[in-house]
């Protein structure tokens, strides 16, 4: 038998043997991590906030955000002057300023980047600043190409006090306060599901050369949600504005993409300056997709929401009750719309109560 005095000298041994195997354990693990990320893996955090080979696991700490330590970040989002894109506009500010105020905000200034050259009548009502669209006829109807052209101007003539830089769209709303979510040189975005590097490598070739890496080098993102550094944007945004030219100057590139071609164009530029992304699929949800806010930051209503009065999807044919920001187009949506029936997922009873509150909060709504 071994003596109490012998296991007494032989546990400071022991200790140390199991520190050192929990040393090289973790070591191994986050040789791992690393590896999975230079090689382009998918990283992500999950609803829940769980880590899935996210690299500010182990974040080098010059870069790491210290506890408690705020880092604001500027609001910015294009717009015309359409009456579609400014009821929208007004729904998004209004719970941006009341969202900001909140505990747990990191929220900053806001612009809305009006790129329709002059200004509206929304000028007193939300921060603007007016840039000038595209030369006529090089959007060639594809609107959206007026976004990265709209942020480079925005860079170049605003004084922009926060570090960093939410991109968003009119059709958010926030709905908690949104934390900086971008860690340093890592900005933070949200992975859309039809963003698909790797199934469009023959293309996606076309504007990153092998030289450059991987395609998975490449995120499967847009430009929005996207929380940047100030400084890696202002690096990006031309980048960006070139390469959507060139996407939508080349057929097969536009027939391919379509919609999303400008996405697909951040995402590249993106991955051109070396700059890949926390993929955070906590940022924002879809409905009517996606069934419950739960821990999310921000709704993007695009999609229709169509349902019977069972309170069943009927996606692609207009509900007994809907709601769809297209229904629209030529006005804003009236006050005090109907709620959805019984058995509708909570996401979009959430959305129509947040759209309700914002309209009956905003004076003057049913100016166009």
């Amino acid at each position: 038998m071994i003596g109490r005095k012998t296991m007494g000298r032989a546990l400071p041994l022991l200790l140390m043997i199991l520190a050192l195997v929990f040393f090289f354990a973790t070591y191994n693990l986050l040789t791992v991590i690393f590896q999975y990320r230079s090689f382009g893996e998918w990283v992500g955090v999950d609803s829940d906030s769980a880590l899935l080979f996210d690299p500010v696991i182990e974040m080098p700490e010059n870069v790491r955000k210290p506890y408690n330590a705020k880092a604001p970040f500027h609001v910015a989002l294009t717009a015309t002057d359409a009456p579609y894109s400014k009821w929208q506009c007004r729904i998004m500010y209004y719970w941006y300023k009341k969202q900001k105020e909140m505990p747990g905000s990191e929220m900053g200034g806001f612009t809305r980047i009006l790129h329709s050259g002059n200004p509206d009548n929304l000028m007193d009502e939300i921060p603007t600043l007016v840039v000038d669209p595209l030369p006529a006829g090089r959007d060639r109807g594809y609107i959206v190409l007026n976004r990265p052209w709209a942020f480079v101007q925005w860079l170049e003539k605003a004084t922009i006090e926060e570090e960093y830089i939410l991109m968003a769209e009119p059709d958010h709303i926030f709905i908690k306060p949104l934390p900086n979510l971008g860690h340093g040189g890592y900005p933070a975005a949200f992975p859309f599901f039809y963003i698909r590097p790797d199934q469009n490598e023959k293309i996606i070739r076309k504007y990153y050369p092998e030289e450059k890496g991987p395609v998975k080098n490449v995120d499967p993102i847009g430009n929005s949600p996207v929380i940047i550094k100030k400084d890696l944007l202002e690096k990006i945004a031309p980048t960006w504005m070139n390469i959507s030219m060139r996407m939508k100057d080349d057929p097969e590139t536009d027939k391919t993409f379509g919609w999303v071609l400008e996405m697909y164009a951040y995402a590249v530029a993106s991955a051109l300056h070396g700059v890949q992304h926390i993929l955070r699929k906590d940022f924002m949800l879809q409905p009517p997709w996606d069934l419950e806010t739960g821990k999310k930051f921000i709704i993007h209503y695009t999609y229709g929401c169509d349902y019977n009065l069972k309170g069943e999807l009927t996606y692609g044919k207009i509900g007994e009750w809907r709601f769809d920001k297209r229904s629209h187009l030529r006005g804003p949506p009236p006050k005090n719309l109907s709620m959805p029936p019984p058995g509708v997922p909570e996401s979009v009873v959430t959305l129509v109560k947040m759209v309700n509150e914002a309209t009956a909060n905003i004076p003057n709504w049913e100016t166009p």
